[in-house]
């Protein structure tokens, strides 16, 4: 007899956890989400409290503040910037705009990638990061298996839910490449705010050289707000910016969003604090994490940490259970399409909160 088809949990499932597990979701740690742990920055809210009748107007057609102030972010022209609602809508923009006949995505990676392509009709090319290269990409060898029809190539810098990140440098070897076979390249930064080092790896740059190249970012993550739906792309390719415009809906953007995204981008306290709060307790966690006989953890660029389980018959999902069990949501990273093997990953948290998931693991991996 078959036995029973097991739960599959994302990271914000909380709702679908606390039917399943009888655990309230307030009592939840969501360690699966991937977001910042500091909460939405309380001077945001404050101005944002005192500025609410800005929902009683029209948000402005153009978008021109908040353009000035990505432009201001990531030291780009403001004309290289589309805004959206979240960074999901510029994803699906693209996705639908370029109609790729053979579109190659490096993966493991966010499935939503995948579901954009399918709808577009065009052949999708799976190119799988190697887990005996600890996921590092090897750009010699994605330019060999590329096929000849290639016309998208989309990938994740830091890529989820690997956490490896590829340098500008390669990166800039990669897309001159794509340019000479008339490639067009997605590069998806949700997470590049929190690594070491984003200048290192970001792609934002290389709009001034490259117009085969779209940067899509976010505030989800790093600003902590998911709820807002704000999301923004860079490109110096302006004719591809006109034809997003055109077919985007008006005011995809809310005025509050727009608001919130300007005052966010200008909270130096709030990012220095959480570079600060990410950086050391990643580093304390990857540490821990490196003494356990049976884990494999991966040098991590976000703000999340990939960890192969070694044990013999211990399951990702029992971990997870492990870790749910008392209040600690991590992600099973089984639903990953080709990561062999038995996985988990999840988000630095507050110090406290990391230390409890610290000690689930030790009595299962240590």
């Amino acid at each position: 007899m078959k036995s029973a088809k097991r739960p599959a949990f994302h990271g914000s499932d909380l709702e679908q956890i606390e039917k399943y597990y009888h655990i309230k979701k307030e009592e939840i740690t969501g360690f699966g989400a991937n977001v910042n742990p500091l909460g939405l920055s309380s001077s945001v809210k404050e101005a944002l409290a005192e500025n609410l009748d800005v929902i009683s107007r029209y948000p402005d057609r153009d978008y021109a503040s908040l353009k000035a102030a990505i432009s201001d972010y990531c030291h780009i022209p403001a004309s290289f910037v589309a805004v959206g609602n979240g960074s999901t809508e510029l994803i699906c923009l693209l996705i639908s705009q370029r109609k790729a006949r053979h579109a190659v995505v490096i993966g493991p990676t966010y499935s939503e990638y995948q579901r954009e392509l399918e709808l577009t009709g065009g052949r999708i090319t799976a190119y799988d990061l190697k887990e005996e290269n600890r996921f590092r990409l090897d750009i010699p060898d994605l330019l060999g298996f590329l096929p000849k029809d290639t016309d998208l190539l989309i990938l994740c810098n830091p890529n989820n839910p690997t956490s490896s990140a590829v340098s500008q440098d390669s990166l800039k070897a990669l897309i001159d490449a794509c340019r000479e076979r008339d490639i067009f390249v997605m590069v998806d930064e949700t997470y590049v705010e929190f690594a070491p080092d984003p200048g290192h790896i970001t792609a934002v740059p290389l709009t001034r050289d490259f117009d085969n190249l779209m940067v899509i970012r976010g505030v989800s993550k790093f600003f902590a707000a998911p709820g807002l739906r704000l999301g923004y792309g860079i490109t110096g390719n302006r004719d591809f910016l006109s034809s997003l415009a055109i077919h985007q809906n008006p005011w995809s953007v809310s005025s509050i969003a727009a608001l919130a995204g300007e005052l966010m981008l200008k909270d130096a306290p709030y990012i220095e604090k959480t570079r600060r709060l990410i950086g050391s307790e990643r580093d304390r966690l990857t540490g821990i994490l490196s003494g356990f006989r049976h884990a494999r953890v991966y040098t991590p660029y976000a703000n999340f940490i990939l960890v192969r389980i070694l044990k013999e018959d211990l399951s990702s999902f029992q971990v997870f259970e492990a870790a749910i069990r008392q209040g600690l949501m991590i992600r099973d990273c089984s639903s990953f399409e080709s990561l062999e093997g038995e996985y988990i990953r999840f988000c630095v948290m507050m110090p406290e909160d990391n230390d409890r998931l610290m000690a689930c693991l030790k009595d299962l991996l240590a």
